[in-house]
């Protein structure tokens, strides 16, 4: 939490003037008990109406100023905690732009929405407390003790046990608050995981009628979570009832005291009745600081959680190279190449070598897991390799700056993705300056063009988050659509005409032999028919390369090729 502070440098004058004006409002504040003596001693004493009303207006002189300082303290307050609130969260979504896939994997979604959302929040409610209160509730408490010794030291004294007395009750009550506080922020995390969960797989949820299992452990988390909130509230809810009783019994004292001082002259009855403000006071500002502190342990305990983020260096470093050879016979070499997940126990992909030729069609086929996308990952470098080398472009991909070596390359994911926005925005994200007529190009090579005709809104036509108003061909093709408007000189295709038919798969291939900026193309496909006229084709079989070549070749050479052909073409035809 500590490390987070520095987004507070920026905002140093609103972090002193916050207290300041608090600790001036606190300073006013302890002389009402004053002058309500005053006005009881010798105003009501005295029967002097004069008196009273000139004390009066003194009072009401003293809230309208109380008011004006506190309001400033919070505007102070407020802005010193948006701004650092809003920095921190902003750098935070930068680092996560940083990490890699591997980092990703192992933080999960959920935990990082949590961290940007109720963390975040969470923090800036604790700074925003700490600046308006951390020092106003500690110099009242101690502010009214000293002013209760200027009046009486005898009374003082029951002050002196009070605060003791409740110090104890109300941090022993903290200190067995904290680690409830923060298991209930780890349900909220498990909680989150699961809803996130149901919410994006409701159409699987659906489709296999498991709505009431999963709102069972929905539901049971949901319990543990509140039960554990409720456990901490019944904890906290201890420390109203045991101040006042504390605080009830000082005054019982307190007036007492005064009572047998006041018979015997010692004290006035406006000097008692300061006391027994004073005392109010304390209990008071006892509360809130008891408060404060756990609002203050939420915020420590969250800003440490998201130092955890900030702490997770991505394994992936950009490289210095921003230039690259395009008269280098091949545009991707993979060398010896070895991929290894994050606590996996084997390889992903073992010894693979590899040369593509710019403008080649490469196909990459083979069952399900042996390592297809993985292949083209560590070509957009999203993982390195543990050994061997990956070569572009007459580089390592190592050695390239990350931004250029992604823009040599349009990927279409195995998960057709779209954002919410128009067709147009969205086809800009391969290129931001594109003009309609080349993403009108890009969308007929992408054998879309049926999509936007059929929208009333043409290119103006709004997608909603993640496409669902869009099948799931429509999806793909758009996809495709938007890597071609970026006219990448490598283009990966990961299985992403998996929801076309025959027909469009094949006119799409077509299209894409006759662009006018010639990608290299590699084809992620189970499907053999996808890959057929590819000029290479690679065949993955639990991670390792079992057979390159054409496809008469590996027919003839590559019995697991030759397997999935024959078990696709003798069903399909």
């Amino acid at each position: 939490m500590k490390k987070l502070l520095i987004y507070l440098k920026d905002y140093r004058t609103e972090c002193i003037l916050a207290p300041f004006f608090k600790m001036l409002e606190a300073l006013l504040e302890l002389f009402v008990p004053l002058v309500v003596a005053s006005i009881i001693d010798k105003g009501i004493g005295n029967n002097d109406i004069s008196y009273i009303i000139r004390m009066c207006l003194i009072l009401a002189g003293i809230a309208m100023f109380a008011l004006t300082v506190s309001l400033t303290a919070q505007y102070f307050a407020a802005k010193a905690a948006i701004n650092f609130a809003s920095r921190v969260r902003k750098s935070l979504f930068e680092h996560i732009q940083t990490l890699s896939y591997t980092e990703l994997d192992g933080i999960g979604t959920s935990t990082l929405i949590t961290r940007l959302t109720s963390d975040m929040n969470r923090i800036q409610n604790g700074v925003n407390m700490t600046l308006r209160l951390f020092l106003r509730s500690p110099f009242i408490v101690f502010g009214a003790m000293i002013m209760a010794f200027t009046i009486d030291t005898r009374s003082a004294l029951i002050f002196v046990g009070a605060v003791i007395l409740l110090s104890i009750v109300v941090f022993g009550i903290i200190i067995g608050c904290i680690p409830l506080y923060k298991k209930i922020q780890s349900g909220l995390d498990d909680l989150l995981d699961i809803t996130r969960d149901n919410l994006s797989g409701v159409r699987v949820l659906r489709a296999f009628c498991n709505e009431d299992s999963e709102i069972r452990q929905f539901n049971r988390s949901n319990r543990i979570l509140s039960e554990s909130q409720k456990f901490a509230g019944r904890i906290s809810a201890l420390m109203n009832p045991l101040t006042f009783i504390i605080i009830n019994f000082a005054v019982i004292i307190l007036i007492h005291t005064g009572a047998v001082q006041v018979n015997s002259g010692d004290l006035t009855q406006g000097e008692v009745v300061a006391l027994y403000n004073y005392m109010s006071q304390i209990l008071i500002e006892l509360i809130k600081l008891a408060n404060l502190i756990i609002t203050i342990t939420n915020a420590v305990a969250c800003g440490n959680r998201v130092q955890e983020v900030f702490e997770i260096a991505p394994s992936i470093i950009s490289g210095s190279v921003t230039e690259y050879d395009k008269t280098s016979k091949y545009i991707v070499e993979i060398k010896n190449a070895c991929l290894r997940y994050k606590n996996a126990a084997e390889y992903s992909l073992e010894n693979i070598d590899l040369t593509v030729e710019r403008g080649q069609t490469v196909g990459i086929i083979g069952s399900t897991g042996s390592g297809k996308t993985s292949l083209v990952n560590i070509i957009c470098r999203f993982y390195d390799t543990e050994q061997g080398e990956v070569i572009v472009n007459g580089h390592s991909v190592k050695d390239y700056s990350l931004q250029t070596l992604r823009n040599m390359i349009g990927i279409v994911p195995q998960k057709a993705v779209l954002f919410k926005g128009s067709i147009r925005d969205n086809m800009k994200w391969g290129n931001e300056k594109a003009t309609d007529n080349e993403i009108m190009q890009a969308i007929i090579t992408a054998q879309a063009e049926d999509i936007v005709k059929s929208k009333g809104g043409g290119l103006d036509e709004v997608i909603e988050q993640g496409g669902k108003n869009l099948s799931g061909g429509q999806r793909q093709r758009l996809t495709i659509a938007r890597a071609l408007v970026k006219k990448p000189e490598i283009l990966i295709l990961d299985d992403s005409s998996s929801a076309l038919d025959y027909a469009t798969d094949a006119k799409l291939r077509r299209e894409l032999r006759n662009t006018d900026f010639s990608p290299t193309v590699f084809i992620v496909s189970q499907r053999a028919a996808s890959i057929r006229y590819a000029d290479k084709i690679i065949v993955l079989d639990d991670g390792k390369a079992v057979g390159i070549g054409t496809h008469d070749q590996l027919l003839k050479t590559c019995g697991v090729y030759k397997e999935i052909y024959d078990s696709q073409f003798d069903k399909e035809g």
